[in-house]
């Protein structure tokens, strides 16, 4: 897949699976693998700045494989971002489908 589209889609896609479930940085990635092929190295310097922008919080948790583990989980900024982000995710990529399939377009502007 292309980088930029991951690029522009990747907060959605990691509100979106935080929304379902608190998570480990880990097991975030093998989920959203199943969307889109990231790696660690991408998703980290995502979570700290949602973290710094008050989209998500982060606590321990005692895991029974090792040392404890930080999870993540959405702030109620972070469910309302995620809703408004969606709302603009849904719009722009069907008028992008719409135009890419030949249909009019000229209610956009």
């Amino acid at each position: 897949m292309n980088a930029q589209f991951k690029k522009g889609v990747l907060q959605l896609v990691v509100l979106k699976t935080i929304l379902e479930d608190d998570l480990y940085g880990y097991e975030m990635v093998t989920r959203i693998n199943k969307v889109i092929d990231v790696n660690e190295g991408t998703i980290y310097p995502l979570l700290k700045r949602l973290l710094n922008d008050h989209l998500l919080e982060s606590y321990l948790k005692e895991s029974k494989e090792g040392p404890p583990r930080k999870y993540y989980h959405i702030t109620e900024l972070g469910q309302k971002t995620y809703a408004d982000l969606l709302a603009e995710w849904t719009d722009f990529s069907a008028t992008v489908n719409a135009y890419l399939k030949g249909e009019s377009t000229d209610d956009k502007e």
